[in-house]
């Protein structure tokens, strides 16, 4: 592998959107959290002061990705080498349980939330391994919600496309905080959060036990109550700090890629990649049909892995990780789908195939500490309810728990966590980290990262040319999704030949994924990074 090669490819731009730096670099989906996080590294922080900097302002100026009423996961590399995986997931409150959620209280309205988990996984990882105090930490998110910001042509866009749901909110919270007047905000309008500025300085001076067991707890219990929400005092109280766990890994192409273990998702990115690990380059990129073909299949046969093999996160670590990801298992899988055997779809397609919204960011420091986070609240502006007087949008993390068999490890129960698509994902040369990557996008985020890497690692383009490339997915029922107007005229008429349906994305789509990437050059000059040009990030260094 030429890594002299692909970093030399790359290309800063005046937009921000492909930065280098010599000390340090952030990219993350939105410039306000992309100089916050940078400001912490000048500041003298590490990366996680960093990622935690950045991910609570990505709340104040994304809130349709994110916010302190979701869940965060990240892996992290301290600067011994040693990667942890630090899952955040929020809990279902204790009143939670199948006969008290009808279909729709999933999906919106204060009934769809469970305990929020961000501010106490942020709190949790600032105090174990970052240098900032916590009160420096929040400042730019204060000033951000404060001082406001300029509404994006795709957050007005984002806004339109969810009035409707905002609408099914009786209290019209969610529009109260988020809409202009119960309409969306245009393009150049500014964004203040007079409410959430002041939240976010009771938590900076106080800490996050004000959230979860003082008067903010109280008044989000009062909240609760008065529009038939789930949550309680007592669920908040008890604090849902994070767990840290083993993250999993596996070589790919000679590099070692870590990933998120259960209740996250990079098993699902590791499978995909172990199985193109078992295909020669060359083969791979012999003919471009077969390559997406390939592919496709690929992405789908990951889904069915996921979906038959759910894995509970308080067992597999008693479980062997050669059996979590069997090469035997991955072989046959590849064998089948390289034999172009009769294309079998099955009937039924994944809930979750439309839907989905988060955002990713990644850090790489100096001194080679790494953070790649990904958070959410789960579908996009979450609940679509809002905390009353604090600002914040509620999650509707209800709507990732199995309703249907008992025995599955993500069945709704009080205290348990969400089952989640995320994939944080770091990469090393040897011992030495070279790259920090993620993407949101729901069930598509373990393809976009494989279709990014593969780019990278077997094409030896610069991350910012494997970030533009084009890209695809496929469902679990064989729903081809496509930037279609940059793949060949005839890829739809090809695919819909061997059976599959077809979803004809825009050029750019901000459905199938955001890659949000950090490289640290081989030879220790410097560092690159890259944010979506399928969002409005942007990366900085100093």
């Amino acid at each position: 592998m030429d890594f002299k090669e692909i970093e030399s490819r790359f290309q800063p731009t005046s937009d921000g959107k492909y930065a280098e730096a010599e000390n340090g670099m952030v990219a993350t989906a939105f410039p306000g959290a992309t100089r916050a996080g940078a400001r912490m590294l000048r500041d003298g922080g590490n990366a996680v002061d960093a990622a935690c900097a950045a991910a609570i302002a990505l709340g104040v100026c994304e809130p349709q990705s994110s916010g302190i009423g979701g869940q965060t996961m990240m892996l992290i590399t301290l600067e011994n080498g040693k990667v942890l995986a630090i899952d955040g997931s929020s809990r279902a409150p204790s009143l939670a349980h199948v006969g008290a959620i009808y279909k729709d209280d999933r999906s919106h309205g204060y009934r769809a939330a469970t305990v929020p988990s961000t501010l106490a996984t942020l709190w949790y990882v600032n105090k174990n391994y970052g240098l900032l105090p916590w009160e420096q930490i929040l400042e730019p998110a204060i000033r951000l919600a404060d001082d406001g910001y300029v509404i994006t042509p795709l957050q007005h866009r984002i806004q339109k496309q969810e009035l409707k749901n905002f609408n099914k909110v009786e209290s019209g919270s969610g529009k109260k905080y988020f809409l202009k007047d119960g309409e969306p905000y245009l393009p150049g309008d500014m964004f203040y959060q007079p409410d959430l500025a002041r939240l976010l300085r009771i938590l900076a001076d106080k800490g996050v036990e004000e959230f979860y067991q003082g008067k903010v707890a109280k008044q989000i219990d009062a909240d609760m109550r008065e529009n038939g929400g789930l949550l309680r005092y007592d669920d908040l109280a008890l604090i849902p700090f994070p767990i840290v766990r083993k993250p999993l890994k596996r070589k790919f192409r000679g590099l070692t890629v870590y990933s998120m273990p259960p209740p996250g998702a990079g098993r699902s990115l590791l499978f995909t990649l172990s199985m193109i690990n078992m295909i020669k380059p060359a083969h791979l990129n012999r003919d471009e049909f077969a390559k997406a073909h390939l592919l496709v299949e690929i992405f789908r046969n990951t889904l069915l892995e996921r979906s038959d093999r759910p894995f509970d996160p308080n067992y597999y670590p008693q479980v062997a990780e050669q059996d979590i990801l069997k090469r035997t298992y991955v072989r046959s899988c590849i064998r089948e789908i390289t034999r172009e055997s009769e294309i079998r779809i099955p009937v039924h397609e994944t809930e979750d195939e439309f839907t989905g919204e988060t955002t990713h960011l990644s850090v790489i420091d100096g001194s080679g500490m790494a953070v790649s986070l990904t958070q959410s609240i789960e579908r996009t502006y979450g609940s679509k309810a809002a905390a009353d007087g604090l600002g914040f949008l509620y999650n509707n993390y209800l709507m990732d728990y199995e309703y249907k068999t008992f025995s599955h490890p993500f069945y709704l129960r009080p205290n348990a966590v969400p089952w989640a698509t995320v994939a944080p994902t770091l990469i090393f040369r040897g011992k030495d980290i070279w790259m920090a990557v993620g993407s949101p996008g729901s069930e598509r985020i373990f393809s976009a990262i494989a279709q990014f890497l593969i780019h990278v690692v077997d094409e030896h383009q610069s991350i910012g040319e494997a970030m533009h490339a084009p890209r695809l997915h496929c469902s679990l029922g064989g729903r081809v999704s496509l930037e279609a107007e940059r793949f060949p005229d005839r890829f739809p008429a090809f695919f819909r030949q061997k059976g599959y349906r077809i979803d004809e994305r825009e050029s750019f789509s901000f459905y199938l994924g955001a890659i949000h990437a950090v490289l640290k050059k081989h030879d220790g000059t410097g560092f690159q990074g890259v944010a979506e040009v399928r969002r409005d990030g942007t990366a900085e260094g100093y």
